[in-house]
């Protein structure tokens, strides 16, 4: 039996295998970047996401990212938000 995963967008629960692992990463000196876990074995704490681009603005206007990775200040999101609209990182 599959592990099942809540999204951190509509909090809906759902297996794993259709979800995205996202994760905190540092980004410089102060910032943190939120990056797609695409192996799902990065380390730290990981939120999981429907790979939707409603999914993921919901959980951005929820701030759902800071609570479910536990970490304070604001995180850079573009990269997932470009990878969830199909566009790619300059």
């Amino acid at each position: 039996m599959e592990p099942v995963r809540t999204c951190v967008g509509c909090r809906a629960r759902a297996n794993r295998s259709s979800l995205l692992r996202v994760v905190a990463r540092a980004d410089g000196p102060t910032g943190l970047e939120l990056v797609v876990d695409e192996t799902a074995t990065l380390p730290g704490r990981g939120a999981w996401l429907h790979p939707s681009p409603e999914c993921f603005r919901a959980a951005v206007t929820r701030r759902a990212f800071g609570r479910a990775l536990r970490v304070e200040g604001t995180l850079d999101t573009s990269t997932v938000e470009n990878r969830l609209n199909g566009t790619v990182n300059p």
